[in-house]
């Protein structure tokens, strides 16, 4: 294996040459990379955003914020802020463990940049911050570290897209991502996947929580993936934190997706919540996981999973996992994984719609956005990617 490849433990070999590509304002890109980021949330022409950050392969195109946040938040990559704030290296590696697994290593030896994302000190920001992890060139492997801070009393919402040219047709993507939520400060991470048939990613993800610290993590998964694996966890260590995860994942085509949520209750009246809707479609094969482990006295926790199956090829496991380590904690979880009930389809067709409609309405609300909680904007944006990536498949 040469120095311009990497082989994984699984026997797959990716390229890690590509194009450089220079900085420029996101409107100079080529339309089908546009196109493709706008399908993952991301705003190009900066509207509505108080920040970007966009990165092409290895490549950083765009890190900035506009003029009115300035001073309020930083973005960068994760090269520079190393090298401005010393700390920044401390941080890195903090959380997650470099030996975790080969994906982690991967990352720590050929790191290919990343985003660094902070708001400072009581500054509540609540237009989104976004970011675009972009992959354009075939069987590359791209290796991302991404930072994010908010500082004690600070307010931060977040969307990441992660998506490809319509040209690749295989990678390795390895993102690994630290989250610090200081005192009372509040978190909204929201991770939008939009990959392709022949991609294998690995995210490797993990939010540590001070005293009155939330950590809002919602991700949206809706194309087709060869390999997905991923089970970030959230430390609830400070007094009165919380840590939320929410998932929607539709599974088409061949999709092995292995994914879900950890939350560890550490703190004192601590509280976590894992919410997830799963969908498995055509062959799609679905391991959804959740694992709450109380730690302490008076912390509570409640996971809730449902898949729902819509074809006989299609597999769903859902796994809940709960640990109460601690007297006083509680915790519960409900699991269902089932077809659409016929009752439902016949209800629905006595009011005039056909069959085809009937399922398509029951299936669009099982992914309805309103169970991640997002500000109304947000809410309407992935609303319409259920509503795309659902259109001619149901």
């Amino acid at each position: 294996m040469s120095g311009e490849e990497v082989l994984t433990g699984e026997g797959m070999r990716f390229r890690r040459t590509a194009k450089a590509w220079k900085p420029c304002p996101l409107s100079e890109l080529p339309d089908e990379i546009l196109s493709r980021a706008r399908e993952v949330g991301v705003k190009t022409d900066g509207t509505d955003r108080a920040g970007s950050y966009f990165q092409i392969d290895h490549s950083v195109i765009l890190a900035g914020v506009q003029k009115e946040f300035e001073g309020k938040v930083e973005v960068m990559s994760v090269r520079e802020a190393s090298e401005r704030y010393r700390w920044v290296k401390d941080l890195m590696w903090s959380i997650l463990s470099r030996d975790a697994d080969e994906y982690t290593r991967l990352a720590a030896e050929r790191l290919d940049n990343g985003y660094f994302f902070r708001v400072l000190e009581n500054q509540r920001v609540t237009i989104p911050l976004q970011a675009c992890l972009f992959i354009s060139t075939d069987g590359l492997n791209q290796n991302v570290h991404n930072i994010v801070i908010a500082e004690p009393g600070s307010e931060i919402q977040m969307i990441t897209g992660c998506t490809v040219h319509p040209n690749v047709g295989r990678g390795l993507h390895v993102g690994v991502s630290e989250f610090f939520v200081r005192k009372d400060a509040r978190l909204t991470f929201t991770m939008i996947h939009g990959w392709g048939d022949g991609l294998v990613v690995r995210p490797r993800s993990a939010a540590l929580l001070e005293d009155g610290a939330t950590f809002v993590s919602n991700y949206v998964s809706l194309r087709p993936v060869e390999s997905l694996q991923m089970f970030p966890a959230a430390y609830c260590r400070g007094r009165g934190s919380r840590a939320v995860f929410n998932s929607i994942i539709y599974g088409p085509g061949d999709s092995k997706m292995d994914v879900g949520s950890r939350i560890f209750l550490e703190g004192s009246e601590t509280r976590g919540e894992i919410v997830s809707r799963v969908i498995a479609a055509d062959s799609a094969d679905i391991t959804a996981r959740g694992l709450l482990v109380g730690k302490s006295r008076e912390c509570r926790g409640h996971l809730e999973c449902m898949g729902l199956m819509l074809s006989e090829r299609g597999r769903v496991r859902a796994l809940p996992e709960l640990l109460a380590e601690a007297e006083g904690a509680e915790l519960s979880h409900e699991a269902a994984v089932g077809k659409i009930a016929e009752e439902h389809i016949f209800y629905l067709m006595s009011r005039g719609f056909s069959e085809d409609e009937a399922r398509s309405l029951i299936v669009k609300g099982f992914m309805s956005p309103e169970i991640l909680g997002l500000p109304e904007p947000l809410k309407v944006e992935i609303d319409r990617m259920i509503e795309l990536a659902m259109k001619g498949r149901l």
